[in-house]
């Protein structure tokens, strides 16, 4: 078993490759050149019966797991949305697992529940938004949690079961994460219960008289409207949904069906004053989520989740049996009140180092900074002769595509195939398009013209159209 020493050298040399690592960039392509199994048969198939040697490990992870390894954190990734890292953030993670503290209750650990309720403020100042918060692992499990809450809050689900409720019926666009379908499905709402509203065909925004009607139509039919979920910035075109419409729709009919915002992605640029204008209806909806894991420089995983009366959430989450009382529960949080998990990791430790060592301007500077690139790459799309912009670019993603489909799709295989980048599609009013993101934490106007760059060699090696 490793000793102090022992761990003491190696993880020393784990810095410097961590160091090396964020300086230098990955080697290689940046999607392994694997098979399905590769990676499998290059490890031993039965677990050691001798411990090994730290040597050993590291040897391993840089000769076997490393060529396995997607570079998700290199400015080449261009796929699905960042999900970046800094070094500050790397430092905090490092110090988490060092303590290995679990922050379910004050007791557990005071300095872990209050430093996140701490950050969880500075955030809602950032984006100038004063409710309370808490760090969800993921954008998916924060919805379920606004979902449960919203149930709760219409039908005492907890107590009696489902058994005999009206009819609830919840709503998303045909562009809102799939995590939504997901919920509803473990909150026992069913597929059919999710009615899902068109998007207009230019930006690909909820369409919101399509809505009224939809939740109309549920309200004749004598079933019980109880959730929507307008986006602000949608996965696959960060397209941006009418949040104060979507609002004052749901509070002329009934002022029980809750307004979660998804703005996982989009809520980061919130930090620029210039962008404040995605919060707009916000603080007359009731849960909001952001994931700084995604455009915030931190480590996965960490999401924020904004409530604006904590004790709803806490109302439909809240179970606290005898062994886990304690003598400050009326003056004190619990954290484990406040989401799915009882366990939870010392999430905020990560995101308190990146706030103080970015500090909220080097934040913006970054921020900033993918705007640029991305509204840099949406003009050259536009002039181009052959590529047609998808959508209306107002964050760090572009869609774009060629005058085909199977052009599209060939274009973005042989991209990808270079190994000089990674991109990403969609499918658009049933179109094929190639989604480009920015917003690795080591992106520069380098990366954009190196893109661009392979984007025309590659071209100029595909067919011409007749």
């Amino acid at each position: 078993m490793m000793n102090a020493d022992e761990f003491r050298r190696l993880g020393y040399a784990a810095v410097d490759w961590i160091a090396d690592y964020h300086t230098l960039g990955a080697q290689g392509p940046v999607v392994p050149q694997v098979k399905p199994g590769d990676v499998t048969r290059s490890l031993e198939p039965h677990p050691p019966l001798v411990g090994e040697s730290g040597d050993a490990l590291f040897a391993d992870f840089k000769d076997k797991i490393l060529p396995g390894i997607t570079h998700w954190n290199d400015p080449r990734f261009m796929g699905y949305f960042p999900c970046n890292n800094s070094l500050p953030s790397v430092l905090g993670e490092m110090l988490t697992a060092g303590l290995g503290v679990n922050t379910f209750s004050w007791i557990t650990s005071p300095a872990g529940t209050e430093l996140e309720l701490l950050v969880m403020r500075w955030l809602g100042e950032m984006i100038d938004l004063p409710w309370a918060g808490v760090i969800q692992d993921t954008a998916s499990t924060a919805t379920l949690c606004a979902l449960l809450s919203a149930r709760e809050q219409v039908a005492p689900v907890n107590a009696e079961g489902l058994r005999g409720q009206q009819r609830l019926v919840c709503y998303v666009s045909d562009q809102t994460h799939s995590s939504v379908l997901k919920a509803a499905r473990i909150a026992g709402i069913g597929d059919e219960n999710v009615r899902v509203i068109p998007t207009h065909p230019v930006d690909f925004s909820m369409d919101v008289v399509a809505l009224e009607r939809a939740i109309d139509e549920d309200i004749r039919l004598g079933h019980k409207p109880f959730f929507v979920t307008p986006s602000v910035g949608t996965t696959a075109t960060t397209a941006v949904d009418d949040v104060p419409a979507i609002v004052r729709i749901c509070r002329a009919r009934n002022t029980d069906i809750w307004v979660h915002v998804d703005a996982a992605l989009a809520g980061s640029a919130a930090i620029l004053p210039e962008m404040r204008w995605l919060m707009a209806g916000v603080e007359q909806a009731d849960s909001f989520v952001f994931n700084p894991h995604k455009w915030m420089f931190t480590n996965f995983d960490c999401t924020a989740y904004f409530c604006k009366d904590k004790n709803k959430l806490k109302h439909a989450l809240s179970l606290t049996p005898e062994y886990l009382k304690t003598d400050v529960d009326d003056v004190a949080e619990n954290l484990r009140d406040w989401g799915i998990q009882l366990g939870r990791r010392f999430r905020a430790l990560k995101l308190w180092f990146v706030l103080r060592s970015f500090g909220v301007e080097g934040l913006q500077e970054k921020i900033r900074l993918h705007l640029a690139l991305a509204q840099e790459f949406a003009t050259r799309v536009k002039d181009h002769p052959r590529f047609e912009l998808v959508g209306n670019p107002r964050f760090n993603l572009v869609c774009f595509r060629l005058e085909s489909d199977m052009a599209t799709e060939t274009l973005m295989t042989a991209l990808n195939a270079t190994g000089e980048i990674f991109v990403t599609h969609a499918k658009l009013g049933g179109r094929y398009v190639i989604r480009v993101s920015f917003g690795q934490t080591h992106s520069g106007w380098d990366t954009l013209e190196k893109l661009w760059s392979l984007l025309g060699e590659t071209l100029r090696r595909q067919p011409q159209p007749a």
